[in-house]
């Protein structure tokens, strides 16, 4: 799981605008693991966001124009974390950032 965190982190990283917080908060949610990765980049229209998890997925846009990637990281880091009992979703607002939040259920005994 540690590719995934590091793939939202990564992201948040390159798609938020410069000298910007990026916001990484850990909770616990009933018997899940939450990990909130939040960015303050230009957001995503909602007529987008069914693309963020599809194989080569690219939001195109004049703002992220010049970043690299393949479109491959959220599609992989999503079925990483079903095939461990846990998924990935976002929430986002144009012009005011992202928020990907991974969760994983807690290993009980």
């Amino acid at each position: 799981m540690v590719i995934v965190l590091a793939n939202l982190l990564d992201n948040a990283v390159k798609y938020s605008r410069p000298r910007s917080q990026v916001q990484c908060v850990v909770a616990r949610r009933a018997a899940m693991a939450e990990v909130r990765v939040c960015d303050r980049g230009e957001g995503i229209a909602a007529g987008e966001m069914h693309r963020l998890f599809t194989r080569f997925g690219r939001i195109a846009g004049e703002a992220n124009r010049g970043i690299p990637g393949t479109g491959l990281g959220l599609y992989i880091s999503r079925e990483l974390a079903r095939r461990h009992g846990g998924d990935i979703t976002a929430e986002s607002q144009p012009g005011e950032g992202s928020t990907f939040v991974l969760s994983l259920p807690l290993v009980t005994d």
